[in-house]
């Protein structure tokens, strides 16, 4: 960034917003799928207010439907071999 001052904060906040947008990993293998996971992560933490409580609810429902499928899982695995 020609010109700018590299000490100032916001010039350093563009320049991380315009690296973020520059980047553009594979999302069909593993690690693409994880550096969008990492993104999301990162930008739910820069959020406040109502965007970050729909990112908070959202994480949070994943977590859920997890839990509940593990929870079925275990449960079938269970009758299958102790019933």
């Amino acid at each position: 960034m020609i010109g700018l001052d590299p000490d100032d904060p916001e010039t350093r906040a563009f320049a991380e917003h315009l690296d973020r947008m520059k980047r553009h990993p594979p999302n069909f293998t593993v690690e693409g799928s994880l550096a969008a996971v990492e993104q999301f992560a990162d930008s739910a933490n820069r959020a406040a207010g109502l965007r970050r409580l729909t990112a908070v609810i959202l994480v949070s429902l994943i977590l859920l439907g997890v839990g509940v499928s593990l929870w079925y899982y275990l449960g079938d695995l269970l009758t299958v071999f102790f019933d």
